[in-house]
């Protein structure tokens, strides 16, 4: 039972609480008439995260072994044989699709639309999983449109318009994390000589570098400008958002330093889950922003 759970990831679970920012956003975070539907929402999308997971590992087993933290998975280590890992597979898409079914749809929505976002991320990351991450810039992109589906697929289920503000940031702060990860198997392959996937070889450290500095001052000068937007200072009532950039300033280059001088951005999860610094900018960031647009 631990190793199945271990092949599910439920600790990656984290990442599909995206689909909770429409409902941050816009006000409607305590309000339980969208609450339900986006926890049945997230839960579904977790399950299809899942399935990928299994998929993924049974695929990579091979490549796993060779991995001094990988080696360990259920698949890889031996623990749980593919054909199992085919069949939770299965089951995972039973049940997400099960949990679509029942999310009480606001605003007169369609079900199918739900099962069309879900479903083309289950396609999406199968492909990724049998040749498009093989292909460099392609395969960090890919994992960038996932997070930015998390957040549709909220917005479907709440009936929530989403701005493009809200789908700018969501795909420029997970680009920015998937490079920060990807420069992790870059070390890997410098150290060791081993390459744990092939778009790896497309990749060096100065290039990784260059392109993380980037993406993070884009998203940094993005988001600085939502903060300070005529519609948003107007949205919120408020001329004091640009307050919160203070948290996601410090966010960034903590991630930065994490990523350059630490070398340990392999898992934006567990950094999420053990970097004290991390979860404080995080935490300031959301108490700050719920001030200024809930009171």
């Amino acid at each position: 039972m631990t190793a199945i759970l271990q092949l599910l990831r439920p600790q990656q679970w984290l990442k599909n609480l995206f689909v909770f920012l429409p409902l941050f956003f816009d006000r409607h975070l305590f309000d339980l008439e969208y609450l339900w539907p986006c926890v049945l929402m997230f839960l579904a999308f977790s399950f299809a995260a899942s399935s990928i997971y299994c998929f993924n590992d049974i695929r990579d087993a091979e490549a796993d072994r060779l991995h001094k933290e990988k080696r360990h998975r259920p698949i890889a280590s031996g623990a749980v044989s593919p054909t199992t890992g085919y069949i939770i597979m299965v089951a995972c898409w039973i049940i997400a699709a099960v949990l679509l079914t029942l999310i009480p749809l606001v605003g007169g929505q369609d079900v199918r639309w739900l099962y069309l976002v879900v479903g083309f991320y289950v396609l999406l990351n199968i492909a990724y999983s049998l040749k498009l991450k093989q292909l460099a810039i392609i395969d960090v992109f890919i994992i960038a449109i996932g997070f930015v589906l998390r957040v549709l697929a909220g917005g479907m289920a709440t009936g929530i318009f989403l701005s493009h503000w809200i789908v700018l940031m969501t795909f420029l702060l997970t680009l920015f994390l998937a490079f920060a990860k990807r420069r992790d198997d870059v070390v890997t392959l410098e150290e060791s000589g081993v390459a744990m996937r092939e778009s790896v070889s497309r990749y060096n450290l100065s290039f990784m570098n260059l392109a993380i500095s980037i993406i993070a001052s884009i998203t940094m000068v993005c988001y600085i400008m939502y903060s300070v937007s005529p519609r948003v200072v107007e949205r919120f009532n408020s001329p004091y958002v640009y307050l919160t950039s203070l948290f996601v300033l410090a966010g960034i280059i903590r991630y930065l330093q994490i990523t350059i001088v630490d070398v340990k951005s392999g898992s934006p999860t567990r950094v999420l889950l053990k970097d004290r610094f991390i979860q404080g900018c995080v935490i300031c960031w959301i108490v700050s922003f719920a001030l200024i647009i809930y009171l």
